[in-house]
Order: C-alpha cells, then sequence, then structure tokens
C-alpha cells in the first residue's frame, strides 16, 4: 500500500514545484539574481511543501507512460512561467522609467549595475528597480505573488494545456503595458525636459554670447533632483498601484 502511495505523493509534490519554482526563478523580489541559489531553493520547497497540501486534490495521478509523465511536466512548467513572467515584464517598467529619468537629466552615461536586471544601467533605473523590490516585500505584494500562484490552480488546473495563443496575445498586451507605464512614471521629468529644453534654446538666441551648456548642465542635474524629491513618492505609489492590479488578473 505504502509502495502505491509514496509515488503519486511524490509525482504531486514535483508537479506543485515545478510551477511554483518559476515563481523563484524569474519573478520579481523572489527570484532576483543576488539572492543565493541555495536560498531560493529551500524557499521553493517550503512553500511547495505548504502549497501542496491545499491543492493535491486537484493535481492528476501518476501517466502510464512517460512521456505522458514529461509533458504534464512542461505544462506546469509552463503556467508557472506565464505567470512569472508576466509579472517580471510589468516590472521593467521601473528600468524603463529610470531610464528616461537618467536621459532628462543628463545623467544617462552614469552606468550602475542593476541587480534585477543582471547588467549595467541607468544610475536612476538602478536606483528605482531596487526601491522597487524593497517596496513589494514592504507592502506584501510578495504574498499577492503567492497567492497568484495558488490560485493559478483554480484558472489553470493541474495537467490541462493553457491557451497558447491568449498567452502569446498577453505577452503583446503586457509589453506595451509596461512601456506605457514607464512613461506615466517618468511623465513629470518628460515635461520638465521639454520645458527646460524650449528655455534653454530661447536663451542660446537671446543671449549668444551665453555658455548655454556650462550653465544648462549643472542647472539641469540640480532641477531633476528636486523634482525626484518631490514626485518620488507619487511614482511609486502609481507603479504599485498598477502592479497590485496586474496580480490581480490571476487571483479567483
Amino acid at each position: 500500500m505504502l509502495q502505491d502511495v509514496l509515488p503519486a505523493e511524490a509525482f504531486g509534490f514535483l508537479l506543485v514545484l515545478v510551477r511554483l519554482g518559476a515563481l523563484f526563478a524569474f519573478a520579481p523580489a523572489f527570484g532576483e539574481q543576488q539572492i543565493p541559489q541555495r536560498i531560493r531553493v529551500a524557499t521553493a520547497l517550503s512553500v511547495t511543501g505548504v502549497v501542496y497540501f491545499m491543492v493535491r486534490d486537484g493535481l492528476p495521478g501518476i501517466p502510464d507512460k512517460p512521456l505522458l509523465m514529461a509533458g504534464l511536466i512542461v505544462v506546469e512548467f509552463m503556467i508557472g512561467l506565464m505567470i512569472a513572467m508576466s509579472i517580471r515584464l510589468l516590472f521593467n517598467a521601473l528600468n524603463i522609467a529610470g531610464t528616461v529619468v537618467a536621459f532628462q537629466t543628463s545623467l544617462a552615461a552614469s552606468q550602475q549595475f542593476d541587480p534585477t536586471q543582471g547588467t549595467q544601467s541607468a544610475i536612476f533605473a538602478s536606483f528605482m528597480s531596487v526601491l522597487g523590490v524593497t517596496l513589494i516585500f514592504v507592502t506584501d505584494l510578495h504574498l499577492l505573488m503567492l497567492e497568484a500562484m495558488i490560485d493559478s490552480y483554480l484558472l489553470f488546473p493541474a495537467g490541462n494545456m493553457p491557451p497558447l495563443d491568449d498567452f502569446a496575445q498577453a505577452v503583446l498586451d503586457i509589453v506595451a503595458t509596461a512601456f506605457l507605464l514607464g512613461i506615466q512614471i517618468a511623465a513629470p521629468f518628460i515635461v520638465f525636459g521639454v520645458v527646460f529644453n524650449i528655455g534653454l534654446g530661447l536663451t542660446a538666441r537671446l543671449m549668444p554670447q551665453l555658455p548655454v551648456f556650462f550653465v544648462a548642465m549643472p542647472l539641469n542635474i540640480f532641477v531633476g533632483f528636486l523634482i525626484l524629491l518631490i514626485a518620488l513618492p507619487a511614482m511609486m505609489m502609481w507603479f504599485l498601484r498598477a502592479f497590485e492590479q496586474h496580480i490581480s488578473v490571476f487571483l479567483a
């Protein structure tokens, strides 16, 4: 009796681990590269141990053929990857906003390693990405991501192929939404850049003898930091609200 039960339980645990493992591998906050892999694996196993007993009744049994077993594992991984990457794509709106801010404040050449992107980014983009990860934990949105993964068993039952056509369209919509959100977050700096450069052009025409470049550069940086000091709370609140609404789509 025991030899029949244990393989079924182990296979069910594996299916849950594959779906949840995508969250700890690719999603923001959970899947950041600076978090040691051992910690991410240990956390994924611990969370899977809890979630498994919540969803075990809806899990399929062990297929008779190895090919069908591999197919079930691939399907579960695809579902988890779809959810995790959709969240990651939307999170990239902060990197887009930070890059726009850097260009408008003439600090785009100042590069810093961005742990959320795994590469060099503009210093403002790196700052806003790290701040976004911090606020996700502070506002408990990481728990909302876990809840979305659990509720995904109601939206995408285990063992059923997800609608790939809808998934492809969703990726396009999320990329467009992330770009739009990044522009909306950086809107104060876009307005500042337009007004500042128009004023700079008029000043250069009215006072040709004035060294506009040497006057404008420090002024542009100073005003940019001043606007960031004033607008940063509203910018991050706008992002957190959009981030929460996006995750809520996966909640049953």
